[in-house]
């Protein structure tokens, strides 16, 4: 339940237009709904500001279809993350209003309009290798009613490339920096300015990389105050930090 429809159920009970039975109903199914091999949190975006999101990789499309049918029955936006092109295909089937983003890898069916807030989110990758994990916390992010601003390829191979996005440096609230190899270039941009900086290691690199640990460690170690980390490749979940921090104190 959103808080707009709860809002507008008491206001309906208060006027006389709607019955007690009724909001009696609607409180039955407040907390979740139960389908097949799943629980869907129908009361996650009161309770936390954004709706249950479908973790895709290890569902099967008779799943992820179960739970997406639920979530658009109650007026939910149904986002599913790392959806394989041919799952998305067997899905669209079900859903024509189904979007997908092939380098994120997200499905996405808008059951309403998404709020839009004009405040920035700066999502930056250190190398074009890192764009699948930076999109996936791009679209996240916009999903959630962000504006995002994109910088690709500015790693501390080629430093200078950084430096000609300052003005974008100014406008962001918060920035989303994905980097594989050793991991340095949320230290940088931390470096430089006053926001919060969310490190994604990315499991990009050679050898002793170990699939995304060197870049995790070294984010861990900053010697940048304001640099926070998230799990490895974990692009969806920098993307819900930053729409929260985002979010924060908009009416």
């Amino acid at each position: 339940m959103q808080k707009r429809r709860l809002e507008q159920l008491l206001q309906k009970f208060k006027a006389g237009k709607l019955p007690l039975s009724s909001i009696i109903k609607e409180f039955q199914h407040f907390t979740f709904s139960e389908v097949k091999d799943a629980k869907v949190d129908l009361h996650r975006e009161l309770r936390k500001g954004f709706p249950e999101v479908i973790f895709g990789e290890n569902k099967t499309v008779e799943q992820i279809i179960s739970i997406a049918a639920e979530m658009k029955k109650n007026h939910i936006n149904v986002m599913a993350t790392r959806i394989t092109e041919e799952k998305f295909k067997k899905i669209k089937n079900h859903f024509n209003s189904a979007t997908y983003n092939k380098t994120a890898k997200i499905l996405f069916i808008e059951s309403k309009p998404v709020q839009k807030i004009n405040k920035i989110i700066a999502v930056i990758t250190a190398g074009t290798s890192d764009i699948p994990v930076a999109e996936e916390a791009a679209f996240t992010a916009e999903v959630f009613g962000n504006k995002v601003e994109r910088i690709y390829d500015v790693g501390v191979a080629g430093i200078h490339r950084l430096f000609a996005y300052k003005e974008v440096f100014t406008k962001a609230n918060v920035f989303i920096v994905a980097a594989g190899m050793e991991g340095a270039l949320p230290s940088v941009v931390g470096g430089l300015v006053d926001k919060v900086v969310i490190g994604v290691p990315t499991s990009v690199g050679y050898g002793v990389s170990f699939s995304g640990v060197t870049p995790l460690l070294s984010m861990l170690t900053s010697c940048a105050s304001n640099v926070t980390v998230v799990n490895i490749d974990n692009g969806f979940g920098a993307g819900c930090v930053a729409s929260l921090i985002n979010h924060t104190n908009i009416e």
